[in-house]
């Protein structure tokens, strides 16, 4: 076992030396929120969809300082565009989670978000976990326990999969969160029904979105989503900015290692990879394929016009797959030829 310095404290040994970035980060941070409680704000917890399985849960939440919302009115849920990239979050705020009555208080991260599994045993299907911090109404937000008997899932990542963006991908962030009005996103056509077939014909199966978005836009994503009629789940995204070694999070690293934890997490679940061939999803879900092939029942991957493809910088340079490791891949522009051909190698 490694022993502590002489005269140094154990519990600040084992933290990571923070990257200059996430120093400077923390500093202004600290400032703006300094700012904001002299003009009014207070701590506003948004709550996201969580999952579990009998016996754990993961929460996912976020405290932000917002303005007071008058009676009756959502608070954050009706912010949109740049305004949710300018609210203020809450550091290391201790925050209170209830769930069947039992309390457990847990610490946000630097970014004021809270990723925290606990040890809950529910009955599989969707329950209400209650978040509150000491300065903020409680809220409710909504875990989906899986029934690992079921034995099917879907992952799905968002951007060009479920909902079109055709735009430079250097710009696509800033369009969508600062420009775009969130109903002028359009749903890709087909993929919602699809969804929602493979939901009827597997009672209970999860459905997980993975995208390398940031959880400010976790919001909005969720209406658009149920808006356009997407089976609810979990929104897994990541928190834009420095981390504690580097200057930015890396999307295809959170992809990557949220895969794997899924596959830890539910070992009897078998999942519909969905993505599309705008450059990363082939290369990852094809590693993940070959690293743990009983964790993939098939990958669907939507192919992107000519133009939308110019526009996400090309297609993916990985081939077709056809079969690898024994796990079907199909290919097609649109939900409804990704549901037939699934459906003709008996997968749908």
């Amino acid at each position: 076992m490694a022993r502590t310095p002489k005269g140094m404290n154990p519990a600040t040994a084992a933290e990571p030396i923070l990257h200059f970035a996430a120093r400077f980060e923390d500093r202004m941070h600290n400032l703006r929120e300094r700012v904001a409680r002299k003009r009014g704000l207070t701590s506003t917890v948004i709550p996201y969809t969580g999952y579990g399985a009998p016996g754990w849960v993961r929460v996912l939440c976020r405290v932000m300082l917002t303005r007071p919302s008058p009676p009756g009115e959502a608070g954050y849920t009706s912010i949109r565009g740049w305004r949710s990239f300018t609210s203020v979050p809450v550091n290391d705020v201790a925050v209170t989670i209830s769930i069947g009555g039992v309390e457990r208080r847990v610490t946000a991260d630097r970014g004021g978000v809270v990723d925290v599994r606990l040890d809950f045993d529910l009955e599989p299907g969707w329950h209400t976990v209650t978040i509150r911090t000491d300065e903020s109404d409680p809220v409710d937000a909504p875990v989906f326990i899986v029934d690992t008997s079921v034995g099917f899932g879907v992952i799905s990542d968002i951007d060009d999969t479920v909902m079109v963006t055709a735009l430079p991908r250097p710009f696509l962030a800033a369009w969508n969160t600062f420009v775009l009005d969130e109903h002028a996103r359009r749903p890709v056509p087909g993929m919602a029904v699809l969804y929602e077939r493979l939901t009827r014909h597997h009672p209970g199966a999860p459905v997980i979105y993975l995208s390398t978005g940031a959880w400010n836009v976790a919001p909005t994503l969720s209406r658009f989503l149920s808006r356009n009629l997407y089976p609810a789940g979990p929104l897994l995204l990541t928190d834009w900015g420095p981390t504690h070694d580097r200057w930015f999070r890396s999307g295809t690293d959170h992809k990557r290692d949220t895969l794997k934890r899924l596959a830890t997490e539910f070992p009897e679940v078998r999942w519909l990879l969905v993505g599309d061939d705008g450059q990363h999803d082939e290369a990852l879900y094809g590693t993940f394929v070959s690293t743990h092939p009983d964790s993939v029942l098939a990958v669907a991957i939507r192919q992107l016009s000519t133009s939308e493809a110019v526009l996400a910088g090309g297609r993916s340079k990985s081939e077709e797959h056809g079969t690898r490791s024994g796990v079907p891949w199909v290919y097609a522009p649109d939900g409804a030829g990704l549901a037939e051909l699934l459906n003709v190698a008996g997968l749908d």
